[in-house]
């Protein structure tokens, strides 16, 4: 299956609106309440995805002057499907002058014997901002994960901020070692772009006194930006690590 879901989000006086809000395949997309400035969209399954062979993308673009908060309805479930093949989901976002893109997904599973090569590719201009939340739960309940490799991209003012690639699962060397997942399942990660932080930059901090339970850390990036990255056993204590470190920044 090939699908594409593409929004953007429009500045109208003192408001955003959405004059294109279009998916197919699995991507059903639904305007939510306001927030102030701020329009936001879910998008809810409409049905099994990805599975192997899919390839799925996701477009947003914030013009100028425009707030865009976009979420998920349901935690994503990569699963194997008819063929070995492996899976694409590309999620692309803009991010115009002086507008604010929040992605906030719900967490990726990644299930036994799943495929799944992700990748978030983000373009900003100076004066935008970004929160970007992401969550990976490595294997459902009593179940090894699949393969699974995850690529964030993000570009500010044409230049290269950050640029990292994971790979977890079934031949990917390493990645329950003390260098990656150290035996956790769930890992996530909080990514704050702001040009208020070149005024004001944080310092970097650990947090979680237990390795067993979960750590977090809070990491300045060269730019007005902020990666915090967390692993833990389970979701639970994934968010309580996150949110805590959210609220350090």
């Amino acid at each position: 299956m090939r699908a594409t879901a593409r929004i953007r989000a429009t500045r109208a006086g003192d408001t955003t609106v959405l004059p294109l809000l279009a998916g197919d395949g699995p991507f059903d997309l639904r305007r939510a309440r306001p927030h102030g400035h701020q329009a936001r969209v879910c998008v809810v399954g409409a049905m099994s995805a990805p599975l192997g062979g899919d390839r799925l993308r996701i477009e947003a673009t914030a013009e100028p002057g425009a707030h865009l908060h976009i979420t998920t309805a349901a935690a994503t479930i990569a699963l194997r499907g008819p063929t070995t093949a492996h899976a694409t989901y590309d999620v692309h976002l803009n991010v115009a002058e002086h507008a604010s893109l929040h992605w906030l997904p719900q967490p990726l599973i990644s299930a036994a014997r799943s495929n799944l090569r992700q990748s978030c590719t983000i373009d900003l201009a100076p004066t935008a901002r970004l929160l970007l939340r992401e969550q990976i739960v490595l294997g459902r309940a009593d179940e090894p994960p699949g393969r699974l490799t995850t690529r964030l991209t993000v570009n500010r003012d044409g230049r290269p901020l950050l640029d990292q690639q994971t790979s977890y699962g079934p031949g990917a060397p390493g990645w329950d070692g003390p260098a990656i997942a150290a035996g956790h399942r769930a890992i996530g990660q909080i990514l704050i772009i702001d040009p208020v932080l070149d005024r004001h930059p944080p310092h970097a901090r650990l947090l979680g006194d237990d390795p067993a339970t979960g750590q977090a850390v809070l990491t300045p990036l060269a730019g007005p930006a902020i990666l915090i990255t967390a692993l833990a056993p389970d979701t639970l204590h994934l968010d309580h690590l996150m949110e805590a470190a959210y609220t350090l920044q």
